[in-house]
């Protein structure tokens, strides 16, 4: 979703990608989880400025979560490697 954001978003796309993360707190289908990513967002709130900074903000977020699970980290500098442009060497990944 992040890889396919605007660099320059407007401020309805920034509004509106708000609005779905503060939606995803609300409604995902885990309470628990959902209640962990709401107090998540609340510290950390998205960074919509551009495709860059949301696609790193996702990132971390879901590399805070796989810390709280005892799993290994995403490398976030491969964001753009893993869901924009492929992966360099030519796998699926």
């Amino acid at each position: 979703m992040a890889a396919y954001y605007p660099e320059t978003p407007t401020a309805e796309d920034r509004s509106s990608m708000g609005a779905f993360v503060r939606a995803l707190g609300r409604f995902y289908p885990c309470e628990s989880c959902a209640e962990d990513f709401r107090r998540d967002i609340d510290q950390h709130p998205p960074d919509t400025s551009s495709r860059t900074a949301l696609a790193a903000w996702w990132c971390q977020a879901h590399n805070r979560v796989n810390r709280k699970l005892g799993k290994k980290e995403f490398d976030c500098s491969r964001v753009d490697e893993r869901w924009l442009d492929g992966w360099k060497d030519g796998s699926c990944g």
